[in-house]
C-alpha cells in the first residue's frame, strides 16, 4: 500500500508514517519542514527506511504540490496533516493561517481531482469548528468544569460555529473535504480531533499543551496558566488516533463521513488543577505557576463524544490518562537534547 502524508514530518504525521513503515507499507512524506522539530522527525523516519519518499513542498504552492502527486502517481491513502496549528498564531497572522489551512487543503483536493487520483483522503480537522459552545450549560467544580447535560460530550450533530481565524480556516477546509465526497465522489474522511499527544510532540506554549508543560517543567522554564486551570480537555494518545484512522481508511462505510475523535469523558483532565499533580509526581517536586487572564478563544470545557467512531469503526482508546502522560513524559525526558 502506498500512502502519502502531507505534514508527514510533524507530530501526528511522523508517528503515522512510522506505524506504516513498521507495517511494511510504502510511505511518501510531503512537508515544507517549517515547523520546529520536523527535520528531526524526518531524520528519524529516514533511519527507519532510507528509501522513504520525501518531497519538500509547501501545500500553498499548487503547481509544486500537484507535480509531487503526479510524480508519485498511484496513491492508496492520503493523510492531510499539513497545517498551521496554533490559535494564537492565527490571530496574529490570519492570512498565513488561511493560506496554509484553507487554501492548502483546497490545493490538495484539486490536485487529486485534476490528476484523476482516487485515494482514501483522511483530513485532520479540529474540535474548534464547533466554536466556543457558549450555549451549553457548564458547571464549575473544585478542580474542573463539566457539561450540565452532555454526559458523553459533544457529538458530530452539534452545529458548526467557527471561532477564531484558526477555527475559520480549519472549518472551511473541513467542509471542502466533506463536500468533495458529495460532489466529486472522493473517498474522504474528516476527523475532528481533540487534544492529541504523545512522543515526538515538540509542544510550545500556544499548541500542544501537555507536551509543553512537561518540556517547560523539565527545562526549568516559567509556567503560565491562562484562566483558572480548571479548563477540561479530553486527551488521546497518538497511537490510539492512528488505530482509529487506519480503521476508518479500511472501512468503506466511513467514506464521506465525519468523526469526532478524542479520549472521551473517561480520558478527560483539567489543564492544570488535575494535570499538575500527575506531573509533579513524575518530577518528584512541586511546581510554581503564574496565572494570567483567560484567552478569548479558550473553551472552559471540550470533550468529544466518540460514540460514532466506537460504534462504526469498532474502536476505543487503549491508553489511560495516567499511562499516556507517563509515556509522553518518558519520551520528553530522554530526548531533551532535541528540544529547544
Amino acid at each position: 500500500m502506498r500512502t502519502v502524508l502531507t505534514g508527514g514530518a510533524g507530530f501526528i504525521g511522523s508517528n503515522t508514517a512510522a506505524y506504516l513503515l513498521k507495517e511494511g507499507h510504502e510511505v511518501v512524506v510531503i512537508d515544507d519542514l517549517s515547523r520546529p522539530g520536523s527535520e528531526t522527525n524526518l531524520a528519524w523516519l529516514f533511519e527507519m527506511d532510507p528509501d522513504l519518499g520525501f518531497y519538500q513542498v509547501d501545500v500553498r504552492d499548487y503547481a509544486a504540490f500537484r507535480h509531487a502527486l503526479d510524480q508519485i502517481n498511484q496513491i492508496d491513502i492520503l493523510f492531510h496533516f499539513a497545517a498551521q496549528v496554533a490559535v494564537t498564531t492565527s490571530v496574529q497572522d490570519p492570512r498565513l493561517d488561511f493560506t496554509v489551512n484553507a487554501l492548502g487543503t483546497f490545493n490538495m483536493l484539486e490536485a487529486v481531482r485534476n490528476l484523476n487520483l482516487d485515494p482514501v483522503i483522511l483530513f485532520s480537522s479540529t474540535n474548534k469548528v464547533y466554536g466556543a459552545l457558549e450555549s451549553l450549560g457548564v458547571v464549575e467544580e473544585e478542580t474542573r468544569y463539566r457539561y450540565q447535560d452532555l454526559e458523553k460530550g459533544v457529538p458530530e450533530t452539534t452545529p458548526l460555529d467557527f471561532y477564531s481565524p484558526y477555527g475559520c480556516s480549519k472549518g472551511a477546509a473541513d467542509q471542502y473535504v466533506h463536500d468533495y465526497s458529495r460532489i466529486y465522489g472522493k473517498k474522504t474522511i474528516v476527523f475532528r480531533n481533540s487534544c492529541i499527544y504523545g512522543p515526538r510532540q515538540f509542544g510550545v506554549e500556544d499548541q500542544g499543551w501537555l507536551a509543553w508543560f512537561i518540556i517547560a517543567a523539565l527545562k526549568g522554564k516559567e509556567l503560565s496558566i491562562y484562566g483558572d486551570g480548571k479548563q477540561v480537555r479530553d486527551i488521546l494518545h497518538v497511537s490510539d488516533l492512528i488505530r482509529a484512522m487506519m480503521a476508518a481508511c479500511k472501512n468503506e462505510s466511513a467514506y464521506g463521513r465525519v468523526f469526532n475523535m478524542g479520549g472521551g469523558p473517561e480520558n478527560s483532565i483539567s489543564v492544570w488543577k488535575e494535570f499538575s499533580p500527575v506531573l509533579e509526581k513524575l518530577l518528584g517536586k512541586k511546581l510554581d505557576v503564574t496565572y494570567g487572564p483567560w484567552r478569548p478563544e479558550d473553551q472552559k470545557i471540550y470533550i468529544s463524544d466518540t460514540s460514532r467512531a466506537r460504534e462504526e469503526l469498532d474502536w476505543k482508546p487503549e491508553f489511560s490518562v495516567h499511562d499516556g502522560i507517563k509515556d509522553l513524559y518518558q519520551w520528553v525526558s530522554t530526548h531533551l537534547d532535541l528540544i529547544d
